[in-house]
């Protein structure tokens, strides 16, 4: 989607142009001067423009990319309980064990040794 800025920039630009021509053209150094300022203005609005165009972009692919990464995110998450749950079902002693193991581990952790 094309920025309004860069179109009347553009158009700006275009008219300034036009306008310091004829200027020089017809020697008079007002217009001309004018002109070139008009030039310059709608220069820098359709850089703003520009600029506005390609942070917007940027922002869309990073929605983007935040999208995938939550979709696989999620994926990953379903296959792995699927996984821990048969893994519990095959083995439930050895699950329990290392479920103690590990709360022991984090109670050492956040307790210390006194």
């Amino acid at each position: 989607m094309v920025d309004t800025d860069r179109i009347a920039g553009t158009a700006k630009e275009l008219g300034g142009k036009v306008q310091g021509t004829a200027g020089d053209f017809v020697g008079s150094s007002r217009d001309s001067v004018e002109g070139r300022f008009r030039e310059a203005q709608g220069k820098a609005q359709d850089a703003y423009g520009q600029a506005k165009d390609t942070l917007r972009d940027v922002a869309d692919d990073a929605a983007d990319y935040a999208g995938d990464a939550y979709d696989r995110g999620s994926a990953y998450l379903r296959d792995g309980s699927r996984v821990v749950g048969s893994r519990v079902e095959e083995n439930p002693l050895i699950a329990l064990l290392i479920a103690g193991a590990v709360g022991y581990g984090l109670a050492l952790l956040l307790h210390g040794r006194r």
